[in-house]
């Protein structure tokens, strides 16, 4: 099997270009992510998928965030509407059952389309000063609630041939800030996050994929956790996950740097692949030549990730909507 590209990359718009192609060609990324720019109907995004592949002749992973509430890239009246889950959770009488159908349900709709994975669950423990941002995209007030919500997400997605993402390790949920425009500070001690940040990762530690938490905590280091060593060391040992584990956003400003950097800054600090979202055709290929191929351990760990994607079981929807609307009162989009 060739070498993939230490990079997942977007496009710029709903087709692929020649540009896009030959660069896809070239550098092999492990996979995809696709946005809201992306998608117009269901055959368009069909057809997008099959172009990614064929551009890296292979079977490659592509994800997309359907998280639900305002972080939901296919939309209504083509897809389904979700409400934000932690909304979601609070109004179903039984939760855990509620996200295991909702997430069975999303993956029969990404599936079909041609999308074999999603970034969630979001493992954050809400608090009350969570920033507005991330606040209702959690799964819970509780290391408790967190996990048994995003269990049931995994296996609802995992049962549908979608790969599900955890994020954002080893835990967003303290952050006051959004990391998507600033760098959040976290000065719990290491004692409060085992208590509570880092239990649900630990918890879903054995799923195949990743992604992490640009912020910085201050008890382990002054570096960003995407680019600190000494965070994804304690990822991979005391939380325990040996998944492929991917950047957040590389884009995004609470990172300061070239991107070509912050590439390498992410890799050396023990990340596997990098993940790039917006930005120009130009910034692209500058993230994916600095990314470079994937060392040995990313590269296997990538190829279990793959292997880990199973067929979609037998389904019947109208059944699961009938349960799904019984748990929330009558409602699918509560």
């Amino acid at each position: 099997m060739s070498r993939y590209g230490a990079c997942i990359l977007s496009t710029d718009g709903p087709t692929l270009n020649e540009d896009e192609r030959a660069l896809f060609r070239e550098v092999n990324p492990f996979g995809f992510i696709l946005f809201a720019r992306h998608i117009e109907t269901p055959e368009q995004v069909h057809t997008l998928c099959d172009s990614l592949r064929e551009a890296v002749g292979r079977n490659c992973l592509i994800t997309i965030d359907q998280e639900g509430g305002r972080v939901q890239r296919l939309r209504a009246p083509q897809w389904r509407e979700w409400s934000a889950p932690l909304d979601f959770i609070n109004a179903a009488s039984d939760p855990v059952r509620a996200m295991y159908l909702r997430a069975r349900i999303m993956a029969d709709e990404l599936l079909s389309i041609g999308l074999d994975s999603n970034c969630i669950p979001t493992l954050d423990v809400a608090r009350p000063d969570t920033h507005p941002f991330l606040h209702n995209r959690c799964y819970g007030t509780s290391a408790e609630q967190v996990i048994a919500n995003g269990l049931a997400t995994a296996d609802g997605l995992r049962d549908g041939g979608v790969m599900p993402v955890i994020k954002h390790i080893p835990g967003h949920g303290r952050a006051q800030q959004d990391s998507h425009f600033d760098l959040p500070v976290v000065s719990a001690s290491l004692d409060a996050l085992r208590d509570s940040d880092f239990q649900p990762f630990q918890a879903l530690a054995g799923e195949a994929m990743a992604m992490t938490a640009h912020l910085v905590y201050s008890a382990i280091s002054d570096l960003p956790a995407t680019l600190c060593p000494k965070t994804i060391d304690m990822i991979r040992t005391e939380i325990g996950f040996d998944g492929l584990l991917m950047t957040d956003d590389i884009s995004m400003k609470a990172l300061s740097g070239s991107l070509a950097d912050l590439s390498r800054q992410s890799l050396d600090a023990g990340c596997d692949v990098v993940l790039h979202c917006n930005d120009t055709f130009a910034q692209r290929r500058e993230v994916a030549e600095a990314a470079g191929q994937m060392s040995d351990a990313a590269q296997a760990r990538a190829e279990a990730a793959e292997a880990a994607r199973k067929p979609e079981g037998a389904i019947d929807i109208p059944a699961m909507e009938a349960e799904l609307e019984a748990l929330l009162g009558g409602a699918l989009n509560v």
